[in-house]
């Protein structure tokens, strides 16, 4: 474990107490206070102005793909990929306690939620209804107090705000899985010589004809494996784009050199947001999407 998240105190997530992000953070730092905030800007801010030591964004869904506005936030939040975390998403179907599962008609959850649940609401003739979060629906069920009503949210939502799981994983798909990054006002980077290492950055290619092709052909010509590669627009125009990275290894291994300076030849600009080692369920998460 970094010694940044062995001595953080306070780690902010987005959304209600018993949201995931508040389930990943108590994953990941057990022995942090996790503290909501109401938007992802809100929590990067909080550990810019030191409410926070670190804060843990989700960043993609293996299911739904990459999260919206995350990759537009990351270059100017002037903070530091430190770690990752895979977080399992379980979706529970949340009543009153002591309201029979065959009394429900009406389910709240956020559209994601209720889109990874089609085959139960289908199943049970559900009238579903979108919410702003999955630990928010909970606490809206709650404070209804109509046992005909339900949530889908997690397990820990459940228990905060005191409602029973009336059915247990109701998601469609088993192989849901969220991938969450750790920031840091200060960078913190693992030993290079120890492996099972991520690098992070962004970049945009020269305006030169073939640019990108050339700029990635460092990559594969020095063995280095480029585990994600995501563009989008910067500027509100269609000719400034933006590209998000990730490679295997260590900017400090020299096959890793090689390749950043040939990227770097071909790009206008090369920022590294973050240097961390791999979570042990990456490799997991890289399967189940095979």
């Amino acid at each position: 474990m970094s010694t940044l998240i062995a001595n953080a105190k306070r780690v902010a997530f987005q959304g209600e107490a018993g949201a995931f992000g508040n389930q990943a953070a108590r994953e990941a730092l057990p022995h942090a206070e996790a503290v909501p905030q109401e938007t992802f800007e809100d929590a990067i801010e909080a550990v810019r102005s030191g409410a926070a030591d670190l804060c843990i964004i989700p960043i993609e869904n293996s299911l739904h793909g990459r999260i919206a506005d995350i990759h537009h936030l990351l270059p100017n939040a002037g903070l530091h990929i430190v770690a990752e975390h895979f977080l399992r998403i379980n979706l529970q179907l949340l009543g009153l306690k002591g309201a029979p599962l065959s009394g429900i008609r009406t389910i709240f959850s956020q559209g994601p939620a209720l889109g990874q649940c089609r085959k139960l609401i289908r199943e049970m003739k559900l009238h579903a209804q979108e919410w702003h979060d999955t630990a928010g629906s909970a606490r809206h069920v709650a404070q209804l107090n109509d046992p005909s009503v339900g949530a889908i949210a997690s397990a820990l939502a459940g228990e905060l705000y005191g409602l029973e799981v009336l059915k247990r994983d109701v998601e469609d798909e088993r192989h849901n899985m969220t991938r969450f990054l750790i920031m840091s006002r200060e960078a913190e980077e693992p030993p290079h010589d120890e492996g099972g290492v991520v690098t992070s950055f962004i970049f945009r290619v020269r305006n030169v004809p073939a640019a990108l092709y050339k700029a990635m052909g460092g990559f594969a010509t020095n063995g280095v494996n480029m585990t994600k590669l995501e563009s989008y627009q910067v500027g509100g125009t269609f000719t400034a784009t933006q590209f998000y990275a990730e490679i295997e290894g260590h900017p400090e291994d020299r096959h890793v050199r090689l390749a950043l300076e040939e990227l770097q030849f071909f790009s206008s600009h090369m920022q590294i947001l973050g240097v961390y080692r791999s979570h042990a369920l990456r490799a997991v998460a890289a399967a189940g999407a095979e």
